[in-house]
């Protein structure tokens, strides 16, 4: 039987996952924490925009993408009210000058952790994000 064929040689439905879906799970994982990234190309937002697409695809598929889809999308709502909040005062020419670098720094800082999720997830952990507000339960 093939890696792909869902039941043992017995014809009974295998209930370990096979070992080229837990790859394929693994890559998604990956992807997963890795989509926060989009915030250099998608300012703002784009920390959001891409784990809500893979979670949104995927979260039925297996109960690992799903809680790692909520983790990484509760932080990047965080981060994305605080950097709105970064946007908003910076509008002010008085504080431009304080909320533009702590906004790069948030940028930064997003990055790192979406870098640290991604190597945890290809170790088979789940990252807890530091601060989390956990909203997506």
């Amino acid at each position: 039987m093939s890696d792909f064929d869902p039941r043992d040689p017995a014809g009974r439905p295998n209930p370990e996952p096979t070992r080229s879906a837990m790859t394929n799970e693994r890559e998604w994982l990956i992807a997963l924490h890795l989509s926060p990234l989009l915030i250099w190309l998608i300012p703002v937002v784009g920390n959001l925009l891409g784990p809500l697409v893979v979670w949104l695809i995927h979260k039925d598929r297996s109960s690992n993408i799903d809680l790692h889809g909520k983790e990484v999308l509760n932080f990047q709502l965080l981060m994305s009210i605080i950097l709105a909040i970064f946007l908003i005062l910076s509008l002010t020419v008085i504080l431009m000058v304080l909320t533009v670098p702590l906004g790069f720094a948030i940028y930064i800082f997003i990055s790192v952790m979406a870098v640290l999720g991604s190597r945890d997830a290809a170790d088979g952990k789940l990252r807890r994000y530091p601060f989390n507000l956990r909203l997506i339960k």
